[in-house]
């Protein structure tokens, strides 16, 4: 088993069912939702929603909506296929795919990790310069060493470490809940926000943060990481009888839905707080998070501001470490049926992605920072498409799901996501290159 098993799961599954165990025998198969949503809140979701949110208000509070609603059906979809078939999406990429594809497949996925651990790279660094006052390039380095006493704590265990997790993300959020407290918004124009507007797609400007937000919200290489916890706590079941599997997609159901609801209402706090502060007072060119850190003080009159703001963003960062190098691991163990340790893993992808990180942190410093982390959430949703795709078909094979397989209205749901993912990355490279 690898090294992203859940050996507590199978202990605890291995047991007899008896009278009054149930909530305790399927508690295994809560957990992952939360390791999943934390990648929904990364610096990159931070960086899009603030230039979203100073620059156009609460018109975009659709696209975060919309693309929560997305990711959520996905990964319910990504968990889904994990646990009934015992593969996850790499490893079915592999095996029903030709080698061209399948490694062609793995490198699009790779460009996604290495874009995710760039933005959680100079966020934290971001944060760490604001806390304490480091240079950007020195915040750079110490984020990078924070990632790995981040994965050490799962050497104590995989429940340890998504307890950590969710104790970060639940910081994050209280820090959120105050903030928002102190900027008042307007609620009425936030509630219209909610409503999609055909101008974020006829506006350049607008479809460019919309796609970042896309790209921030709905993460591929989440929906690799999702298939394979599931996959490797459905191993672990003692029987997987049609009211064991039904009760560990209802858990799996609940674990996901409530997780990213979380996170939903962390990427919406965000925009509401931007359009709130800097958008209501004139400051439409806000992008950078250190402009945002200096600016939140002043404008809500409160210097505790700032400081929750900076304090979320560095758990956030730490926290989504976790993420890119799960995933990194499943990635590359089912592309490439290569196990490698986590620090491993965790020093591959920080090597190829601290490169740019530091560059950008000598050279461009704060003014590069932000257009660096939108840039780089631009990037995970144009490799959207080559997850989304072949999750579905895999999903609604009656070959390989059997009677759990996607059909009817859920079948057809899911197609008409990814063609929403495929023509708004059509529109946003027609533009780029035509110059619209």
């Amino acid at each position: 088993m690898s090294s992203l098993s859940a050996e507590m799961t199978a202990a605890e599954m291995a047991e007899p069912p008896k009278p009054g165990r149930r909530p305790r025998r399927w508690f295994g198969f809560v957990g992952a939702g939360c390791l999943v949503a934390v990648g929904y809140t990364d610096p990159g979701n931070w960086a899009t929603a603030i230039a979203g949110g100073a620059r156009y208000g609460y018109t975009l509070l659709s696209v975060v909506l919309l693309s929560s609603v997305m990711a959520l059906f996905l990964q319910w979809i990504a968990a889904r296929v994990g646990l009934v078939s015992g593969q996850d999406l790499a490893q079915l990429c592999r095996a029903r795919y030709g080698r061209r594809t399948s490694l062609a497949l793995w490198l699009l996925c790779e460009v996604a990790i290495v874009a995710t651990d760039l933005a959680e790279i100079i966020g934290s660094a971001v944060a760490l310069q604001l806390l304490f006052g480091v240079s950007l390039p020195v915040g750079v380095l110490l984020a990078s060493a924070l990632a790995f006493a981040m994965l050490a704590i799962q050497l104590i265990g995989q429940r340890s470490l998504e307890s950590v997790v969710a104790a970060m993300i639940l910081f994050a959020g209280g820090c959120f809940i105050a903030q928002l407290a102190m900027a008042n918004p307007d609620w009425h124009a936030a509630s219209q926000g909610l409503v999609p507007r055909s101008e974020i797609i006829a506006n350049a400007g607008l479809l460019w943060i919309a796609c970042g937000i896309l790209g921030a919200t709905v993460m591929p290489h989440n929906l690799y990481l999702h298939s394979n916890l599931l996959r490797t706590r459905g191993q672990a079941m003692a029987s997987r009888t049609v009211e064991h599997m039904k009760q560990a997609l209802r858990a799996t159901h609940w674990d996901t839905s409530l997780s990213l609801a979380f996170a939903f209402c962390l990427n919406a706090s965000l925009l509401i707080l931007a359009a709130a502060v800097f958008h209501h007072h004139g400051y439409a060119d806000v992008e950078s998070l250190g402009d945002a850190h200096r600016l939140l003080s002043p404008l809500l009159g409160n210097h505790w501001a700032g400081l929750l703001f900076a304090g979320a963003l560095l758990a956030c960062g730490l926290s989504s470490t976790i993420t890119a190098t799960l995933a990194g691991q499943a990635v590359m163990e089912g592309f490439l049926n290569l196990r490698i340790k986590p620090w491993q893993r965790a020093l591959l992808t920080r090597s190829l992605a601290i490169i740019p990180a530091m560059a950008v942190a000598i050279l461009g410093g704060d003014s590069e920072t932000t257009s660096l982390l939108v840039l780089s959430q631009v990037i995970l949703s144009l490799q959207l498409p080559f997850a989304v795709i072949p999750l579905v078909r895999f999903a609604s094979s009656a070959g390989l799901m059997g009677q759990w397989r996607l059909s009817g209205p859920l079948q057809w749901l899911a197609w008409l996501i990814a063609g929403v993912i495929v023509t708004l990355n059509m529109v946003l490279l027609w533009q780029v290159f035509s110059g619209a």
